[in-house]
């Protein structure tokens, strides 16, 4: 408790023993630029007035409400089965007179399954969607067939470089840990 105090007086006394310094503010003379060898220029009024716009004579745009229709009910399905292309996906969704909306989509995927999506969707509850696969997944394998059988060019006709072993021994790895 003693330093602190001690620290505190220091830290006064030091700061009254050097006073700020004082110093006098700068003066500059006004500048003083040499008059123009040319005739200052001078511009004629324009003679036209100055426009004057009257307020517009037509009322401010009123936009009806847009009427809300009812829902239009629906129904619809399409599908594509494409054995050589692997295209095989579906989708039907049916509608009601409500804005309940329901349907279902498949995909089939690069392993193998398929993605069946069943959903529904209306103004209460959203988009709900419950997804399920089927079948099992299989390692994807893209059917690759190089556009040549063997490279263009020769081989080359230098030997391959030789290079010395080096200098220091090899290492040796412990065999267990």
């Amino acid at each position: 408790m003693k330093f602190i105090i001690l620290a505190a007086l220091v830290a006064v006394v030091a700061s009254q023993a050097y006073p700020k310094p004082q110093y006098p503010k700068p003066t500059y003379p006004e500048p003083s630029y040499p008059k123009p060898a040319y005739p200052e220029p001078s511009y004629p009024k324009p003679a036209y007035p100055e426009p004057a716009y009257p307020k517009p004579a037509y009322p401010s745009p009123a936009y009806a409400k847009t009427p809300e229709y009812a829902p239009m009910p629906y129904n619809f399905a399409w599908a594509v089965k494409d054995d050589p292309s692997y295209n095989d996906y579906a989708h039907q969704e049916t509608a009601d007179d409500k804005g309940y909306v329901t349907g279902s989509y498949r995909v089939l995927l690069p392993d193998g399954r398929t993605q069946v999506v069943n959903y529904k969707a209306d103004d209460y509850t959203g988009y709900v969607a419950d997804v399920k696969y089927e079948g099992e997944a299989k390692e994807y394998k893209p059917a690759y067939k190089p556009a040549y059988p063997s490279p263009a060019y020769p081989s080359p006709a230098y030997p391959s470089p030789a290079y010395p072993s080096p200098a220091y021994p090899a290492p040796k790895y412990p065999t267990k840990y």
